[in-house]
């Protein structure tokens, strides 16, 4: 049943800049989640190696291919990371590696702050890769890795928290070949066990059973849950997820009222049909109901049908 529109006392609203910073940290970094991992190695003029993971990360443009990871300023103490002072002081260069579920145990001793003479490959057990175009190593252990040259550093704060934009294009990439879809097109996420960050200590995982698909409507303009039958858009039973997908198909795709009396004849639906003959609002409670576990089966045009027979 859709949830009502909960009332503004409900809410606790917070003004930045009200909370010491490191619980309003916590607020930001719990709510805009899960946040993919940039597992990042850098250099130094000396060719000492830096490697960590940075949280506040992701890709931003595909063409030119440009990735953005911030090492923001200490929260405690506002002092800044060896990653920022190897990128925007002696090398601006780096490998944007991403890690699966097999490494972040490792990937997470690599974020302990160490000494900027001490190379985290070493103390977290990984394996140093020479990278094609830049010089900074790649992690051999990990399933992808971008080559990446920055173009820019961006400081966005000077305070606790401040952020620093390390704008990356890539240059060149690796793909493990056992993460790939069959014809090679592209990363099957059923092969590929990411991870990703939440606050706290806590992490996700992206497993076949966290998996689901949503069509997107970027090839096609669905008619809108405004559209929706009425009866359909107040129902005590279907979802705000029932009313997206019913809302994302495209009007001259609907099923007509007479391919939804053609459907009368379906098992379950004669069945609720028959049994609920003489008391409508149960009828079409159930109706409903089978609509919406023909949606749950990816069966939108059979579940429109159902819904048609309710009005």
């Amino acid at each position: 049943m859709p949830l009502p529109a909960p009332t503004a006392s409900a809410f606790r609203t917070i003004t930045p800049g009200t909370l010491p910073g490191p619980e309003w940290h916590q607020f930001m970094l719990g709510a805009v989640a899960p946040r993919p991992i940039a597992f990042v190695s850098t250099i130094d003029r000396a060719g000492n190696v830096n490697l960590s993971p940075f949280s506040f990360f992701n890709v931003f443009s595909s063409n030119p291919a440009t990735l953005i990871f911030s090492p923001a300023n200490r929260v405690r103490d506002n002092t800044q990371k060896h990653t920022l002072y190897n990128v925007r002081d002696e090398v601006p260069e780096c490998v944007i590696n991403i890690c699966d579920y097999p490494l972040v145990e490792q990937m997470s001793l690599a974020s302990t702050e160490y000494g900027r003479e001490v190379n985290e490959f070493r103390k977290a057990g990984l394996t140093e890769l020479a990278a094609d175009k830049v010089r900074p190593p790649r992690v051999a252990e990990c399933p992808v890795s971008f080559e990446c040259v920055v173009e820019q550093v961006i400081a966005i704060g000077d305070q606790h928290g401040g952020g620093n934009l390390v704008i990356c294009r890539v240059v060149q990439s690796h793909f493990r070949e056992d993460i790939l879809l069959a014809n090679g097109a592209g990363i099957d996420p059923h092969k590929f066990d990411a991870v990703a960050r939440l606050g706290g200590d806590w992490y996700s995982r992206v497993i076949p059973e966290s998996l689901f698909e949503v069509p997107k409507p970027n090839r096609h303009k669905g008619i809108g849950i405004d559209e929706l039958p009425v009866h359909i858009r107040h129902s005590e039973v279907l979802t705000g997820n029932n009313l997206g997908r019913l809302g994302n198909i495209e009007r001259e795709a609907l099923p007509t009222a007479a391919d939804a009396q053609a459907y009368r004849d379906e098992p379950l639906v004669a069945f609720t049909l028959n049994k609920y003959a003489d008391n409508a609002p149960e009828l079409r409670r159930h109706l409903h109901r089978l609509g919406q576990q023909l949606l749950e089966e990816g069966r939108l045009l059979d579940a429109w049908k159902v819904l048609l027979l309710a009005e």
